[in-house]
């Protein structure tokens, strides 16, 4: 990512946004709807993809609360760290049990499917859910990936999950987009490794090969899928994201 969000916003300057933020916002003025609308615009077509008018709404409401609340954290375990001259090569951690917003797309290239897959969550977050509001922005987003059988390329369908709020951890609200699905995932325990920059098929394999190059061979983790993990926008040039090796038994 691609993603298309997250704080797609950081490109804009602040002056630009409206920072009176309530329970139910004034509607931004048309020029500054059209303003973050052609931003937007630009950055999903660096990934091959159109942001649709409908997408107006969310884009405002996500701006408006990015302003001043600060993303929720996905809560982890840290079992082991290696570093080599100070410097983290992998990390091994554990993610509890919790649920997730899932949403599989299977689109031509991988940033097409999970940018468009991230635009149906962001709608669900921006209030299309059964408690018809702002539901909170967690991080990291999580893509699962599959591997085709010669491991030379990523299988069509991606799976985007976003991790639910703390607050609705106990009684998720329930999606209006039947294409999403609240997933309860067991916890997880992950080899994961930072990289810097887009994420694409192209740029997510050497990242994959490079771990496996540190961890050497081993039976432990599965060979034929990986979860990567976005933290920062598609507008910041370097911005934060990690793979995940996943563990067959947590």
């Amino acid at each position: 990512m691609a993603l298309i969000s997250l704080e797609d916003l950081d490109g804009l300057e602040d002056e630009e946004l409206d920072n009176d933020i309530t329970d139910n916002p004034d509607p931004m003025e048309d020029d500054e709807q059209q303003r973050l609308y052609t931003h937007w615009q630009a950055i999903a077509s660096t990934h091959q993809v159109s942001v649709p008018r409908e997408m107006t709404g969310p884009i405002q409401e996500l701006t408006r609360r990015n302003q001043t609340q600060e993303r929720e954290q996905v809560s982890f375990a840290s079992i082991s760290q290696h570093e080599k001259l100070g410097e983290v090569l992998f990390e091994e951690r554990v993610y509890p049990a919790g649920n997730w917003a899932c949403i599989t797309k299977g689109e031509k290239l991988y940033e097409q499917s999970i940018s468009m897959g991230f635009m149906k969550l962001m709608k669900f977050i921006c209030k299309e859910n059964s408690v018809g509001r702002y539901l909170g922005m967690t991080v990291p987003i999580v893509n699962s990936i599959q591997m085709l059988e010669d491991g030379n390329g990523f299988q069509k369908d991606i799976l985007t999950a976003y991790y639910l709020p703390a607050e609705f951890q106990a009684n998720p609200p329930q999606p209006t987009d039947p294409d999403i699905t609240i997933l309860q995932r067991e916890a997880l325990r992950v080899i994961t490794r930072t990289f810097y920059g887009t994420t694409t098929e192209e740029t997510i394999i050497p990242q994959i090969n490079l771990l496996w190059e540190m961890l050497g061979p081993s039976e432990e983790m599965h060979r034929n899928s990986y979860m990567v993990a976005v933290y920062d926008n598609p507008g910041v040039s370097c911005r934060r994201n990690e793979i995940w090796f996943i563990r067959r038994d947590p």
